[in-house]
């Protein structure tokens, strides 16, 4: 058996655009590279078990996306709209020496990727979606049905003045309830080190003396997606052109099913965006079928490689 690959952190890389990111990374540069992109509240450190492992064979690299742990942390909500988050993963990956890689992305940085491929197929060589819906899907969900503008109410919360210091007050413990549910035990995988590397990422400071969760929060409150409030109409989807949303490269959607916000029917017609897609479902699986099941992710992710 392989020995898992080293990881090392700490390393910084300059954007044109003038954004700093944080990543960490496992394997040989200039191997082929595979990008992995977290959500939120998470940074790099979710994906521990993937740079381990496939840091064997290819230069795996997964970044603290803006406004997360050590990268930029911008105070200004403009700075977060998803033309500039999609910018800084095409010149991350410029910056690092390639053209073109793989992706594997969770949660909000599937929402990124999933723009990505689409704006960028030439840099997408494999993409690998866990637990993260397709963004035209997503739009014309929160538009119509009730089950899922019920299910996305947090969004309306999250995007509320104040609900940084919220989720900081009593050690973060409505950031850990997102992370762990309502369960009367903490999750094994959310124990000990685990914990206090997630806190110490919670706890860096953003840009301007703004709060440590401000830029997180930011990208609900700069995205044009999410439920109506009470008394207010349904999006207008009829302006978005579904053709632009069409993703082209080859496709691996993961998709734990008893994820509680993100509900196993977002995938229904999700073959009319992606025609050249596989979908596995994990039944069991919830939001957090990364740390729930890493070996049987990695297992996917390893089948989807070219």
């Amino acid at each position: 058996m392989t020995a898992p690959a080293v990881i090392h952190h700490r390393q910084f890389a300059n954007l044109p655009n003038g954004t700093r990111l944080h990543y960490a990374s496992a394997g040989e540069q200039g191997r082929p590279l595979i990008l992995f992109v977290h959500g939120f509240p998470e940074f790099w450190y979710e994906w521990e078990n993937q740079l381990a492992e496939f840091g064997q064979t290819h230069f795996a690299v997964a970044p603290d996306l803006r406004g997360f742990n050590l990268s930029s942390k911008p105070a200004d909500v403009a700075a977060y709209k998803p033309k500039h988050l999609v910018e800084d993963l095409v010149q991350f990956i410029r910056v690092l020496g390639y053209e073109r890689c793989v992706i594997v992305a969770h949660d909000w940085g599937g929402a990124l990727c999933w723009n990505l491929a689409a704006q960028f197929p030439e840099a997408v060589e494999r993409l690998v979606i866990i637990n993260s819906p397709h963004p035209y899907v997503f739009a014309r969900a929160l538009a119509s049905d009730p089950a899922q503008q019920q299910a996305s109410a947090y969004m309306n919360w999250l995007r509320k003045p104040g609900s940084e210091q919220a989720m900081a007050a009593n050690d973060f413990a409505l950031l850990e309830k997102m992370l762990t549910g309502d369960a009367s035990t903490v999750p094994a995988w959310f124990v000990g080190e685990t914990r206090a590397k997630y806190h110490a990422a919670w706890s860096q400071p953003g840009d301007g003396g703004s709060h440590s969760l401000t830029g997180g929060v930011n990208y609900y409150r700069a995205s044009p997606m999410h439920p109506p409030l009470p008394g207010e109409p349904a999006p207008d989807i009829s302006r978005l052109d579904p053709s632009a949303y069409i993703v082209r490269v080859p496709t691996l959607v993961i998709w734990g099913e008893s994820d509680r916000a993100l509900p196993k029917s977002l995938v229904d017609g999700l073959e009319e965006f992606v025609p050249d897609m596989r979908l596995e479902r994990i039944p069991e699986g919830t939001h957090w079928i990364i740390h729930e099941q890493p070996e049987r992710v990695n297992l996917l992710i390893r089948s989807a490689l070219p």
